[in-house]
């Protein structure tokens, strides 16, 4: 497998929207600032066992069980979700995401845990001369985050969020090219991803990095190919779940997450979203020596 970007290349281009915004934004803070308090808030081991070979039962086709575009989660198109083998903390330890099931109970990074309510799969085969982009997963390399997390390598789908600095980023938002960059499988193999329900959006650990579980929105569970067991389990549900905390990644959602997080216009912006990406550069460059 190789990666698909360039490493010389910058990273992408939301940290240069954010700071677009902040600029222009800047001569009309205090407004901005007002219009804050209007917001309410309301892989396994070894790579050969994370490539699924058509086991999750998906359409085939470089669009997979959700069809081009399709939402797996919450922002960006794709599946959003956790690649097979990933290494899901329960109660009773670690296990392939994969091989949970409903009523299994997954830990929280409080030490609490919750009960699975639906595991959600997609399967996605090339088709053509390249892998769809939004497909194509992610790998968060062993201890990319800091110098614990994630204990292995992560792979994640292009739009799941990590929970860092108190936010939740879009794990695309933060490549880097090096220790955080697309990996892409063999020609003839498949891409199983496999997203985790609970009763509300929370973050679980995955490889030990704090990730989003599913975000129920209307009728997303539907880009899924077990969606008709989700519908037998919870046919009279059809709720929308509560963000567990702002996204960031670029656009108005990005501002938006600043405002809520609290903007005044005596003081710079607090762009969390920066921060963490500065340190993890500075860990890319810490496991490079």
């Amino acid at each position: 497998m190789s990666s698909t970007e360039d490493p010389k290349q910058p990273r992408n281009t939301a940290r240069r929207h954010f700071l677009g915004v902040a600029a222009a934004a800047g001569a009309r803070l205090a407004g901005v600032a007002a219009m804050a308090t209007a917001i309410s808030t309301s892989p396994a081991k070894a790579m050969g066992r994370r490539w699924g070979r058509g086991g999750s039962g998906g359409h085939g086709g470089s669009g997979g069980s959700g069809g081009p575009g399709g939402r797996g989660g919450h922002g960006g198109s794709g599946a959003n979700c956790f690649l097979r083998g990933t290494a899901i903390l329960t109660d009773g330890g670690e296990k392939p995401v994969e091989d949970l099931s409903v009523g299994d109970r997954v830990a929280l990074p409080d030490g609490s845990s919750r009960a699975v309510k639906w595991v959600g799969r997609q399967s996605f085969k090339k088709s053509g001369a390249r892998w769809q982009k939004d497909v194509v997963p992610i790998r968060v390399c062993r201890h990319a985050l800091d110098g614990r997390t994630p204990h292995s390598d992560l792979y994640l789908s292009p739009g799941h969020a990590l929970y860092l600095n108190g936010i939740l980023i879009q794990v695309k938002e933060l490549v880097n090219g090096t220790t955080i960059a697309p990996v892409a499988p063999a020609a003839d193999g498949s891409i199983d991803y496999y997203a985790v329900m609970l009763d509300t959006h929370e973050v679980i650990l995955a490889e030990g990095a704090a990730a989003e579980s599913f975000h129920l929105q209307n009728s997303n569970h539907e880009n899924f190919c077990n969606f008709a067991e989700y519908q037998r389990l919870y046919e009279e549900e059809r709720s929308v779940m509560t963000p567990f905390a702002p996204l960031l990644g670029g656009g108005w959602s990005h501002l938006k997450a600043l405002l809520l997080l609290g903007v005044s216009p005596l003081v710079s912006i607090r762009d969390p979203f920066g921060n963490a990406c500065e340190k993890i550069d500075a860990q890319a460059r810490e496991l490079s020596l």
